[in-house]
């Protein structure tokens, strides 16, 4: 869902579905969406001023983003040590014996099935670490894959690697390594 103002008459009348605006400037909380190729999330909050010109029917909204990155220094070198101390790890919801997500359970099945030793973390058990890694890898979705230290892709990726036998020789390369 994109981020929408509705204006109306001079007037912001909603910046997201759950977020009334009050008075000419303030502040909102955003859904979750894509504005203007950062990734709102709605525990962040936005600012912003509206200016209307009755005269010439013009508005014009400025709105400011504060963000503050999921993806600490710290966490950076803590992820950059497990993923390279690893042949391959999951990130993923939930663990290999009980995943919590069918995506996650499907790169487990694949992993299980091509008889690969591989580590998983549970993203569900530290909210910081699952934005942070939304970041890490410059991917929105889990379940995360690396192999030999680089991110390889989600579900539909391992999946179509999977089918084509990438995978598995990706895998037996590293596992040589």
């Amino acid at each position: 869902m994109a981020l929408a103002s509705s204006i109306v008459m001079g007037r912001i009348t909603s910046i997201s579905p759950q977020s009334p605006v009050r008075g000419r400037s303030g502040f909102a909380y955003a859904q979750p969406s894509y504005f203007g190729g950062i990734v709102v999330d709605k525990r962040k909050q936005l600012s912003f001023t509206l200016e209307s010109n009755p005269r010439s029917r013009r508005i014009s909204l400025s709105v400011r983003c504060s963000f503050s990155p999921a993806l600490t220094p710290e966490l950076k070198a803590t992820l950059d040590k497990v993923v390279t101390s690893h042949k391959v790890i999951l990130f993923m919801k939930g663990t290999k014996d009980f995943p919590m997500c069918g995506f996650s359970n499907t790169v487990v099945q694949i992993l299980k099935s091509l008889n690969v030793p591989f580590e998983t973390i549970n993203i569900l058990e530290n909210e910081m670490l699952r934005q942070g890694m939304k970041e890490y890898s410059n991917w929105p979705t889990f379940p995360q894959l690396y192999i030999d230290g680089e991110f390889f892709g989600g579900c539909d990726i391992a999946m179509e690697a999977y089918k084509s036998g990438n995978l598995q020789e990706l895998l037996e390369k590293a596992m040589c390594s």
